[in-house]
């Protein structure tokens, strides 16, 4: 058996884990719990410092000795005095830039203690969570009637990007800004619609699509095997 930790950025990555993910790697041994860092006195997720999350996750480690710990940040509006941040910023590769900016997170947390190199591993999702609904429009507007107005209006903006982890990072014209100026009738509500429409778009097909997101999860996978 083994357990993880995913420390997650807020609720809708919390959700996605917890009913997406989690219930995928039970058969497996794999027990994944989430996790939300207090940000405030009674609020947790969002504005995520990482002074606040590198404490979070070495209470995590400390916790329990044999339990996995990885991430579930978004790249958008991460926190500047994450390792290496500055020096992401000039790679204009996408893949290239979260690579470096987890290779930062990992070596600074592993620096502390060499057994946590075996029990830490970083995630950062390019750019935001949403991204990975623009895997199959035609799958996300199933989930509002009202919504089907919407298809060709996303599948532009899907057809645009060469794939959903492309789509940008300004605050216009990130994903989650995408979906809530399109579907307005009823709003999108990314803690409700996230983890709805990927069920219905499956994790194949976020694999297929976001290639980032298939080297975590493929990760998540090989887990058992190597125990």
């Amino acid at each position: 058996m083994i357990r993880m930790y995913v420390v997650c950025e807020g609720q809708s990555e919390e959700t996605f884990v917890r009913d997406v993910i989690a219930p995928i790697f039970v058969n497996q041994q794999i027990f994944l719990t989430a996790r939300l860092i207090t940000t405030s006195k009674g609020h947790k997720g969002g504005a995520l410092s990482y002074q606040r999350v590198r404490k979070f996750i070495f209470n995590c480690l400390k916790e329990e000795t044999d339990t996995l710990i990885t991430t579930f940040f978004d790249l958008y509006a991460l926190g500047n005095d994450f390792p290496l941040f500055d020096e992401s910023r000039k790679i204009t590769d996408v893949f290239q830039r979260v690579s470096q900016l987890e290779s930062g997170f990992k070596l600074d947390i592993t620096s502390e203690n060499k057994l946590y190199e075996d029990r830490f591993f970083p995630y950062i999702q390019p750019y935001e969570f949403e991204a990975l609904l623009f895997s199959d429009i035609e799958k996300l507007i199933e989930l509002e009637s009202d919504w089907k107005s919407a298809f060709k209006k996303l599948q532009a903006v899907r057809e645009s990007f060469s794939t959903p982890e492309h789509i940008n990072d300004s605050y216009e014209t990130k994903p989650s800004a995408r979906l809530k100026t399109t579907l307005t009738k009823p709003s999108y509500r990314k803690i409700r619609h996230g983890s709805l429409a990927i069920q219905s778009i499956g994790i194949d097909k976020l694999c297929e699509q976001c290639q980032h997101f298939a080297e975590w999860y493929t990760k998540l996978n090989k887990l058992r095997r190597s125990d």
